[in-house]
Order: C-alpha cells, then sequence, then structure tokens
C-alpha cells in the first residue's frame, strides 16, 4: 500500500479539542432572501414555519407607520426625508416578540434608494446619517445581527455611487466627490456605531463590484465611468470610523452566474486581496481584518431554460446537483455567510404578486435537500439514514464471521492471529504491532478489529463509488492506554491509482477512553475516483498494553 504521512498529532489535537475545547470549526451559515422576503409582521406571523427550511437567518423589510394612510420603507434610506423612530415601534415589537431558535443571523434592509441626495448637499445627508443610525437602533433594539445594505439603484434616474448623474458634477471632480463620498461614509459609520458597535453590516456586494479596476496604478479612471464609482470611497469612510468590532461583509452578488469551484475561489480571492488596491493604504490593515468574503446564490438561474441569460448548465448531471455543488463550494470558500436569493417561487407566504404560488421545493424538487447537505452534511445524512435505512456496503463490518466476500466477490477466510475477514492491514516501518481478530469484545457482542502496539497503522477496505455520490461512513471505537483513533477515508481510481489526496477526509469521536464511541462522516466521491478506500486509524500506542477496537463499520449510499 502507498505510504500513509503520520496523522499522530493531528488526530490527538483533533481528539482533545473535541472532548475539552471548543469548537475550532469557522462556522458556516446560509442567508435567505429575494422577492418573498418577509416585514417584521410576517416574520412574526410565519416565523414557526419559516424555521424548518434549511436557513439560519433571513433579510427583513422593515415599514414605519408613518400615519393613517402613509408608511415609510427602511429600503429607501437615502433621501432627504426626515424620518422619526417611534414610526418603527410596530417592526420593533413584532421582532421583540420573534422567539428565534433556528435564525440566529437577520438583518434589515437598507437600501440606496432613491439616491436623490447630493454628496455636498449637508443638509440631505444629515438626513440619511440618521436613518442608518435608526436602523442600527432598531438591529440592536431588536437583537438582530445588523443591517442588510443593498447599493442597488432601483430607481432611474438616480444613482447614488454613480459620477455621472452626481448633479453637480460640472462643479466638482471625481476625486472631490470621492473624498466627499468618503466623508459621508465615515459619518454613517460613526452614526451606526454609536447605536450598535459590534455590529455586521452585509452588503450584497462591496468592492467586488469594482474588481476590474485593480491591478492599476490609479484606478480613479476606471472608477470615474463605473455605475459604482464612488462606492470605494465611501467604503473607505466606513473604515476611518468603524471599531474593531464591526463586520462588514462582500456579498460578491456577481457569483449568481458562477458554476466552477475556479470562480468561486477567484473571487475570494479577489475580496480579500485584489480589492483592498480599493481602500486607502491606511485602512488596509483593518479591511483585512473585518472583510468577509461571501456569495449569493440565484436559485432561479438553476430552474430558468437555457434561453435565459441567468442559466445554470448541469454539466452533464442535473441542475439540482450542480445547486449543490456550487452551494458546497461556495460555503468553503466564504468566510461565514452565503444567501439564497430567489425571484419565482417563494419559501414561505408572500403577498408579493410577482411571485407564482409554489415553493421553491415544488418548483425545484430537490433543492432543499441540496441545501441542507451543503450546509450541514452530518444532519442531512443522519436524518436521511434514519429514513432510508440504506444497505451497509462495509463487508463483515460487524466483525462478527471468519469469512466474508473480497471487494471482487470473492470469498476470504480469517487467518489465525491475522486481521479480521475482508479487511488489510497497514502500519510504517517503525510500527511492530499486532491487528487482530477479538471474538470476545464487541460493542454488539459479536467481536471487533483491535489493535495493540500500533505507532501509525490502520485497517483497510475499499468499496466501488462513482464520481458525485455521497456516502456517510461510521464506526464506533474503545481505546486502552495511549493512543487515538480515526476514520480515514481517501480516493482511488477505478484502476486502483491513489487520486485526490487533498480531499482525504478524517473522522474521530470524542469521549472517555474506556467507552465505545461513535466517529460518523460525509465524503462526496471526487470527479477522478472510482473506489472509496475506509481507513480505520491507529496512532501513538507505545506497549502491547496500548490497545484500541473498532466495531459497526458503517459505509452508507445517501440517495
Amino acid at each position: 500500500m502507498k505510504a500513509i504521512p503520520s496523522l499522530l498529532i493531528l488526530a490527538l489535537c483533533a481528539t482533545v479539542m473535541a472532548a475539552d475545547g471548543p469548537d475550532m470549526r469557522r462556522p458556516k451559515k446560509l442567508i435567505a432572501t429575494g422577492w418573498d422576503k418577509p416585514t417584521a409582521a410576517r416574520l412574526r406571523e410565519n416565523l414557526e414555519l419559516m424555521e424548518q427550511r434549511p436557513f439560519d437567518g433571513v433579510m427583513i423589510e422593515i415599514e414605519g407607520r408613518v400615519d393613517a394612510k402613509k408608511t415609510c420603507r427602511m429600503r429607501a434610506a437615502f433621501s432627504a426625508e426626515p424620518w422619526r423612530r417611534e414610526w418603527f415601534a410596530d417592526s420593533v415589537a413584532d421582532l421583540k416578540a420573534c422567539k428565534f431558535k433556528r435564525f440566529t443571523d437577520n438583518f434589515i434592509t437598507v437600501g440606496a434608494n432613491p439616491g436623490n441626495v447630493d454628496w455636498f448637499d449637508d443638509d440631505g445627508w444629515r438626513q440619511i446619517v440618521e436613518h442608518w443610525r435608526i436602523a442600527a437602533w432598531l438591529a440592536r433594539q431588536t437583537k438582530l445581527k445588523g443591517i442588510l445594505f443593498d447599493p442597488e439603484p432601483y430607481a432611474p434616474p438616480h444613482a447614488q455611487f454613480r459620477y455621472a448623474v452626481q448633479p453637480q458634477r460640472d462643479r466638482h471632480t471625481f476625486e472631490e466627490y470621492c473624498a466627499k463620498a468618503r466623508e459621508r461614509g465615515a459619518e454613517v459609520m460613526h452614526a451606526v456605531t454609536e447605536e450598535y458597535a459590534d455590529i455586521t453590516i452585509f452588503c450584497y456586494f462591496m468592492n467586488m463590484v469594482n474588481a476590474t479596476a485593480t491591478g492599476a496604478a490609479d484606478p480613479r479612471p476606471l472608477l470615474a465611468s463605473s455605475h459604482y464609482g464612488l462606492y470605494p470611497a465611501f467604503v473607505d469612510g466606513w473604515f476611518d470610523a468603524a471599531p474593531a468590532g464591526v463586520t462588514l461583509v462582500d456579498g460578491c452578488e456577481m457569483g449568481y452566474r458562477y458554476n466552477s469551484e475556479r470562480e468561486y475561489l477567484e473571487a475570494a480571492l479577489k475580496i480579500k486581496g485584489d480589492c483592498q488596491e480599493l481602500v486607502a493604504p491606511e485602512n488596509r490593515a483593518q479591511y483585512r481584518a473585518q472583510v468577509q468574503a461571501s456569495f449569493g446564490i440565484y436559485l432561479d438561474a438553476y430552474w430558468n431554460p437555457p434561453t435565459s441569460p441567468w442559466f445554470i448548465d448541469g454539466k452533464g448531471g442535473s441542475r439540482v446537483a450542480r445547486l449543490g455543488a456550487n452551494l458546497a463550494t461556495a460555503l468553503r470558500a466564504a468566510d461565514e455567510y452565503v444567501w439564497v436569493y430567489g425571484e419565482k417561487f417563494r419559501w414561505w407566504p408572500t403577498p408579493n404578486g410577482g411571485v407564482k404560488k409554489e415553493t421553491w421545493p415544488e418548483a425545484l424538487p430537490g433543492c432543499e435537500d441540496a441545501l441542507r447537505f451543503a450546509l450541514d452534511p452530518i444532519e442531512f445524512a443522519r436524518a436521511k439514514i434514519a429514513i432510508a435505512k440504506p444497505a451497509n456496503l462495509a463487508r463483515n463490518g460487524d466483525f462478527g464471521s471468519d469469512k466474508t466476500a473480497a471487494s471482487d466477490g470473492a470469498e476470504v477466510k480469517w487467518k489465525e492471529n491475522g486481521a479480521p475477514a475482508g479487511w488489510s492491514t497497514w502500519q510504517t516501518k517503525d510500527s511492530h504491532g499486532a491487528f487482530t481478530w477479538d471474538r470476545e469484545t464487541g460493542a454488539a457482542g459479536k467481536g471487533s478489529a483491535r489493535t495493540a502496539n500500533i505507532a501509525d497503522g490502520c485497517f483497510i477496505q475499499s468499496c466501488a463509488a462513482k464520481p458525485g455520490e455521497r456516502y456517510a461512513v461510521a464506526a464506533v471505537r474503545k481505546l486502552q492506554g495511549r493512543g487515538s483513533a480515526r476514520i480515514r477515508v481517501r480516493w482511488q481510481t477505478a484502476e486502483g491509482k491513489w487520486t485526490a489526496e487533498e480531499l482525504d477526509r478524517i473522522f474521530v469521536g470524542d469521549g472517555p477512553h474506556g467507552e465505545w464511541r461513535e466517529m460518523f462522516g460525509v465524503v462526496t466521491v471526487p470527479e477522478t475516483a472510482g473506489k472509496l478506500i475506509l481507513l480505520l486509524g491507529v496512532g501513538g500506542q507505545q506497549s502491547a498494553d496500548d490497545a484500541a477496537w473498532f466495531d459497526d463499520v458503517q459505509i452508507l449510499k445517501l440517495e
């Protein structure tokens, strides 16, 4: 067998952290938004139903009540109209009444509309700043995560960040407008953080929208003709005033059309790297510390016909499978958040007449499972296994027999003092321990696979697999003395050559050594693989008294 790098330190550290320390994994969260976006009242009314969907939070539309006939939408924050906090009392009450269980990360929407206030209009900007202050106050009062900022101009001809349409462009140069936009950005951030010092400001897009302006010694000529040319200066002002607790999310809305791992990874590199060039040098360390990369998933692109400019191809498989694959990549490339945007269909009730009556799972069958699997493969797998009860593909996984079938179907028998039937073994050259079949000790009483005095080694079994298939792998282990145990999954081609080594997966179990503890994980077969190689690994044993037992090994295909 090909040599396996020692995993002793990794396995020991993982076991210790799982048992005694904090969870060191980066949390990944899925946020819902779109044409079925709820108001505070609809969120309160439908919360129990909404939290059954596979999301960690929602974007919320806030409407204030000006009088008996007039409302005020927080989306229209870039206006010179004065607002009053009491207009939003009903929204505050509705949000405070929500007892969130799953929805931990919720954001209220602030938009750059109508966008008809000139950057040099001090009185008008005094009102815009106050609008942001009220939004931050509302988010803090109701214990929301923060503000969603949508910079897109939905009310032409106004475009707050486009220099070519500014009222005083004949009197002020682009550079002068940039300086004023930076000043206004600082004013906004100062007001926001006075109300909510550790707020998260989630932008559908931030500097990524101007990524094509990077790479030049002076990006200003390119920005001057951009529809969002003043936006980087406004964001720069945020950094001038933002305390360390503020988090800014570049949502990379341009990811709607991404359909490959390369596109997501390249975009993450641009957000975290290239886009610093659009920030003043004195703010770049702060940018690196406080900006997160995120991605938007446009559900309609997986439903639209090929004639649509917003169409994502299945690449030889189903389009729902591509949705799952793209979402998994987006979650891996993102720092924390991925957001899912839909227009034609809905996840929950909405009065929006532009949304069809069908839900997304009805219109795009399998999409909800795709989201659930990408977000939390372990939770998804356990739920599926409980319902479907798939066949166990591991051979002699309960270690209860002295004979079984090999991967080619031929019968193999146990040999005295050898590994259990159907299992091969490997250990490093400096390891001289024993692999045996323990017929007396087992979690279910049938027997187990036992190692002793193994510095680094494993029991091995292979299983035929096809690219894109998903499997749950599981086993229980018990330890005695020194050492650690883990499941490792590796990959071979159909011809038996090692492949996709960077996609090896390791799963460990926590808990006391002397007890049977579960190890469980989920894997997806890489494009180049034709075999799943399961390794029951041990390391760190130093004497014959150091032992590990494995039982109840399962390889379960998730349909």
